[in-house]
Formats: C-alpha cells, structure tokens, sequence
C-alpha cells in the first residue's frame, strides 16, 4: 500500500502476468477483444506487492492463481494482467490513459483522479449489492466522491502494540499496557532488567507520520478535527508528544528516535533487543525470522485512559475503466474476488488485510491477526482525500521528530505550514 509495508515501499521490476503463461492476452496484444465465441479479454494493471523485491515474479504469481482460478470458471472472460511496481505503476498508467488506451481494470493505491475526467464506472455498475454491503462501512466511504462510489477497497492494513513475553516475564510484568501510565511503568520495568529500548519509537522519514497518528488517536488527536480543519498542533496532539518527550527524556525508547525509520526498530525488536513496538501484520514475517519468533504477543495500542478501539486504517484501491463498456464481465470478475479465498491469499502472500466483513470472519481465528481485525470496523484514517495531503505528509515525515524535544514549536510550525501550503 502505498503505504506499504515496507509502508512501507518500494518493490520489484515491471512483472508480466502473460510473461508467466498464466492469462491469455486474446489476439488483440492485451487490449479487449470479442471473438466469434463472445469471449471478452479484460485487460488489467495491479501493484505490485512482492515483499522481496528480488522474488522473481512475485506479483505476477499470486495473481496467476487468482485468474486461472477465476478463467476456469468463467471460459468466455480471459484476464490479461499486467503486474508493475509501486515506483512506475500511476506513471505507465497515466501514459495509456493519455493514449487512449486505459485498462479495463486498475489496481493502485488512489483513484480520485480519474473521476474528476470521468473514466470510471460506478461501483455500482460493476460490483453486486451483497458484496458492496459486506465492505467495511468506513473503508467503502472512502470511495465516494460527490456521495458516488467510484474506487472499491482492494486491501488494507492496521497497527497494534507487539511485546516481547520474554523480556515481559524477566521484567515481572503480568500483561501488555493499555495505558500511557501502564505503557511508561511497563517501560521502566524493562529498562531495569536491563533491555536498552523498552519502547522501541521510530520516527524517522520512513512513516513519521504513522507513528504520530497513532499516539495522536491515544489522546484523543489527529491531524484534522471534526470539523475538517487541520489540527496539527490541537492541545491533544501537543499532549501525546508532551508524553512520547517524556519517554524519551528518561531513557526509556530508541535513543534519537527522530534519525531513526520504522525498519531499524522492527530489526531490533526481531533481535530481541525491543520490548515493545508499534507495527502492523507486515511486521510479523520480519520478527518471525528474528530470535523472537513464538515469543511476542499483540494488542491493541495502549492509549491515555486505555486500549484504543480504533487503529491505524491504510488501504489501497481497485477500479473499473468505462472506455472498453465490459461492466458485465468486470462485475463477474470483482465478485469473484471478493467471495473467494483471494483474501486467504493475500494474507498468506503479503501479510495485508481484508476489506470484507466475511472476509474478517474467515481469518477471525487467528490470534496473531486478531487486534489488527477487531480494529478495522472502526479504523481512523490519514486526510488523504485532502488535496494538501501529500504535501504536508510529507513534511510531517521529514521534521515532526523534532517535536520530542519542543512538542508545542514543532507542532505549531507543522500547522502553519498546511494552513499556507
């Protein structure tokens, strides 16, 4: 997502899916064709989400075994999937949008865009009643513009607090924080018995903005009130880093944690050398390779009277082109995927989460997914249908580190500038 995982992100070459033999691409070299049969060919382009940029068609593969599974059961409809990575995706497709020739079917992490130049279906159109109502209420809402839905949720990914059990029992403490009060105690507990950064605190230029928002919900925060209105420097905002600063100050985090990115902290925590973590289901493979593997637990993320019901929402998007008129056999294709064992996949392939509400029934027994799925219902979003977004993102990433040392000046500068910017 283009928050990706790696969040966090950027990943391999251009993939093929007709590379791989798995998508019969039709006689029309990837475009819609109808042959005398009434087969239609769909062409579609997707990120891709290979976890190791390296893995040789890594996209490419997983959406081989959705299509051959779907084309099997659908001969007249042939899926001709293109596979490109984050870096290239929305350049290459705007160069065949400009061309005229869009695909049937993207998947990337925005759509907005191609709404303001009509080139989208509606939701509507292409994705049946029962599967539209089984999407998380708040993910789908996302993809309205003008109370229209144009953009489907593809997948998604949350946040929760992993603790280290083994350094917990050496450091007597009984269970994980759901408090600020809890969390500092757990932290001094942890430090005594000897562990260099009981709470592990990235706040580095890699996702800054991710670990903020998420102690900005603790207080109750965010970068925007309910109103709409930036409120970077809100009094609740000002608190969290006021708390994270105190942390900090008493030697109880990642030392400097404004220099350091979310990646470095998550190795240390695989290392044993963390007792305690933000992160997300992308984190588990990284510390089920580490010396904590079947050692640290998830919960929620503690806040300041206690354990969030909400969490980190991030999620990326699939849309249906108008230009080639396949709404039919596009909606075949969208229900398909959402109802089958896709979800199963792309948890298994890429440690991301559903969208669906059966889709969190299906994966509802498994522990290590658990806080991550009971907090996507009533997730909490990044402004980022705000056309300023981006940019102050991005300036968020690159200084609000500073704000453990002087929460009130760094807060209030952030503020200013996505006031004027």
């Amino acid at each position: 997502m283009r928050t990706r995982i790696a969040g966090a992100l950027g990943l391999a070459a251009v993939l093929a899916l007709a590379g791989c033999g798995s998508s019969g691409t039709g006689e029309g070299g990837g475009q819609n064709t109808s042959s005398g049969g009434g087969a239609v060919t769909l062409k579609m382009v997707a990120a891709d989400y290979g976890s190791d940029p390296n893995a040789e068609n890594a996209g490419a593969k997983f959406w081989k075994g959705i299509v051959d599974e779907f084309q099997a059961a659908n001969p007249n409809i042939k899926i001709d999937v293109q596979v490109i990575n984050w870096n290239d995706i929305d350049k290459q497709v705007a160069t065949m949008v400009q061309n005229g020739q869009p695909p049937d079917i993207l998947q990337t992490g925005g759509y907005s865009g191609f709404v303001q130049d009509r080139l989208l279906h509606k939701v509507d159109e292409v994705l049946s009643p029962n599967v539209q109502q089984d999407l998380l209420t708040k993910f789908a809402d996302f993809g309205k513009v003008d109370g229209v839905a144009y953009g489907i949720p593809f997948v998604s990914s949350a946040r929760g607090l992993f603790y280290n059990k083994e350094l917990f029992d050496k450091a007597g403490i009984a269970e994980p924080p759901k408090t600020w009060d809890e969390l500092k105690a757990a932290a001094e507990k942890l430090k005594k018995s000897g562990v260099s950064q009981p709470f592990g605190l990235p706040l580095g230029q890699e996702e800054a903005q991710g670990e903020s928002f998420l102690w900005f919900l603790g207080a109750g925060g965010g970068y925007k009130d309910a109103s709409g209105k930036w409120a970077i420097n809100s009094p609740q905002n000002i608190e969290a880093f006021t708390f994270m600063k105190g942390l900090v100050d008493a030697g109880l985090t990642t030392p400097n944690p404004g220099t350091k990115d979310r990646k470095t902290v998550w190795e240390d925590f695989a290392a044993g050398k963390v007792g305690m973590v933000n992160g997300g289901p992308m984190s588990i493979p990284i510390f089920d390779e580490g010396s904590v593997k079947d050692k640290y637990g998830v919960a929620p993320i503690a806040g300041k009277t206690g354990a969030l019901d909400t969490t980190l929402g991030v999620m990326d998007w699939i849309m249906a082109f108008n230009k080639n008129n396949h709404p039919a056999e596009i909606k075949k294709f969208f229900d398909f995927f959402y109802t089958g064992n896709a979800v199963q996949k792309i948890v298994d392939n890429y440690k991301l989460l559903p969208v669906t509400k059966g889709g969190i029934e299906k994966l509802s027994g498994d522990e290590k997914l658990k806080p991550f799925l009971d907090g996507l219902p009533n997730a909490s979003f990044y402004p980022f249908t705000d056309p300023k977004w981006p940019a102050v993102q991005d300036t968020i990433k690159q200084t609000i580190g500073g704000a453990v040392e002087d929460p009130a000046k760094v807060l209030g500068e952030l503020q200013k500038a996505a006031e004027t910017g």
